[in-house]
């Protein structure tokens, strides 16, 4: 299923390319397209074109509903500010953490492999203590990664 959700994925990205961050679509047409149903559109509109990642979603049911997908053009300080203010309060759980670092690997702020330092270093494997603090361990790590982000390097 992950592979049919990636091509969906893809599908997305290319219309969002080619209409300067804004798609309208049908749920129903592109089941048809891809051959699945439609609650696969959703899963893959929910979980992988987020606000988390850098995505706003709105639909319209009925007749002529539709689904638009807007990818957001962000600032980068004022978006790793929001993220530190609104998301990282208090603890987060590694699936909303692994969003949100993949969110910011989609806008640009970190590439792959920072990705993938960052997401070992949060996971439940690496942060080694009771569960009822690691949540709030992973949420003061993810802080201190993005506020070192902000900070402009002289060299």
């Amino acid at each position: 299923m992950s592979v049919l959700s990636d091509h969906i994925e893809d599908f997305i990205k290319e219309l969002l390319m080619e209409d300067e961050g804004m798609a309208e679509l049908q749920r129903n047409e592109l089941a048809q397209r891809f051959h699945c149903a439609p609650s696969q559109i959703n899963y893959v509109l929910t979980t992988r074109f987020s606000p988390n990642r850098g995505y706003i979603t709105q639909s319209r049911r009925g007749g002529g509903g539709y689904i638009r997908v807007i990818q957001l053009d962000v600032d980068e300080s004022e978006y790793i500010s929001d993220i530190i203010d609104e998301k990282l309060q208090g603890g987060i759980g590694m699936r909303q953490a692994a969003e949100l670092v993949e969110g910011m690997r989609e806008t640009g702020l970190i590439d792959k492999k920072s990705k993938n330092l960052i997401l070992a270093a949060i996971s439940d494997k690496a942060l080694c203590v009771p569960g009822e603090i690691r949540n709030e361990l992973r949420s003061c790590i993810l802080r201190e990664i993005l506020i070192s982000t902000l900070l402009k390097e002289d060299d």
